[in-house]
């Protein structure tokens, strides 16, 4: 992808063809207005806060995030793959709270585009208390959170009804917690630097093309073999980009996240001899915490790991799966990064978003809705008003 995003392509031949088709799919979304939210991942997109907001709760050390899937997955994976730069505690509540949490003295980011969020609402209720400070990020309508902030007095920073959760990390929603996390907002908007690089779009259209060989040959799991603890809610990010744009009409991918190296003593057996119907994704950061070994604690057999450190070892087995994969001529494809960055982060967002985009194109499907995840909602609300 560039030089700090060094990727491999799945093994499979492309026909031109289908190359060509694709590829002025791709310039007509980019000269077009279509999808909306890509608005978002633009330098020009101006946000619904200014300066006076970052100003006002700039000095907040502690920082809790209220939000279901998309109002937090793309905050959190932005935390935790750069927490090393963040000198602020942020706290996330993405699932139903089991304690009250009402003791921290804390700014508090309540983030649901409907505003109807029912866990939403229930954490905001258990966190929120009399010392906090409060944002809610939420749609202009008269919605319950809406009518909470007015109650309380808060600011309310307008979440823009043109982007769906899953798709609005580069917006508001992902880019006012960064700036208060002390991160430089503007560095994630790489859109306009990547989608002018031949380079960036062969590759992007090759992996979409390939998932999409992969897909019609009933080769429906996506496993990503991660080798990168801080990468974890990056990938469980695309985890919700890919199920819930692409997961309709009894089509879809079912993206499972492994890691690894763990999992070598567990589901590696099955993915290197079991059934097939699996393509694969490796996924590892260069940077990262080294930990050299005790050389007095190593001899005879094991004298070779003198010297090393636990990055040098994670990445051998990393190496050595994919020798094994390629051996047995095991669809994957790998992504190595070798700086933890907000560009970095910026361009992996992108990339990924894109793909689900083209894939939807190729699979005839609506990538902006998700109706069925509604239906469990409604019927939720059925059996709590009973």
């Amino acid at each position: 992808m560039d030089s700090n995003i060094l990727t491999k392509k799945f093994q499979i031949k492309i026909k031109l063809k289908d190359k060509k088709k694709l590829t002025k799919y791709l310039k007509n979304i980019t000269n077009s207005q279509w999808p909306d939210f890509l608005k978002s991942y633009k330098e020009s997109y101006k946000y619904s806060y200014d300066r006076k907001i970052i100003n006002k709760y700039k000095n907040f050390k502690n920082i809790n995030i209220i939000g279901m899937g998309g109002s937090s997955l793309g905050a959190k994976a932005i935390y935790n793959f750069l927490i090393n730069k963040i000198k602020k505690k942020i706290s996330f509540f993405e699932n139903l709270i089991l304690k009250n949490k009402k003791n921290q003295k804390a700014l508090n980011i309540i983030i649901s585009k409907s505003g109807n969020t029912l866990e939403t609402i229930v954490n905001s209720n258990l966190v929120i208390n009399e010392k906090n400070k409060n944002i809610f990020i939420t749609e202009k309508n008269n919605n319950y959170l809406k009518k909470l902030a007015s109650k309380l007095k808060s600011d309310v920073i307008e979440h823009k009804n043109f982007i769906g959760g899953r798709f609005s990390v580069l917006s508001e929603v992902g880019m006012l917690p960064s700036e208060l996390m002390g991160l430089n907002e503007s560095k994630f908007k790489q859109y306009n630097n990547l989608i002018v690089k031949k380079k960036f779009i062969s590759n992007l259209i090759d992996n979409a093309l390939c998932t999409y060989e992969f897909i019609k040959n009933k080769k429906f799991n996506s496993v990503i073999l991660n080798y990168d603890t801080q990468s974890e809610d990056l990938l469980k990010w695309y985890q919700q980009l890919v199920s819930e744009s692409l997961g309709k009409n009894s089509k879809g991918i079912l993206p499972v996240i492994s890691t690894m190296p763990k999992d070598n003593h567990s589901v590696l057996q099955l993915y290197l001899s079991g059934f097939k119907p699996n393509f694969y994704t490796f996924y590892i950061v260069e940077e990262n915490e080294r930990k050299k070994l005790y050389s007095k604690f190593l001899y005879d057999e094991f004298a070779f790991l003198k010297n090393k450190n636990t990055f040098d070892i994670l990445n051998s087995q990393r190496i050595a799966t994919e020798n094994i994969f390629k051996m047995r001529k095991i669809p994957f494809r790998s992504f190595y990064i070798k700086k933890r960055t907000e560009e970095t982060l910026g361009k992996l967002f992108c990339f990924f978003t894109l793909e689900v985009i083209l894939l939807s194109n190729l699979l005839k499907i609506n990538p902006l809705n998700q109706p069925e995840v509604e239906l469990v909602k409604k019927e939720t609300f059925r059996i709590l008003k009973k």
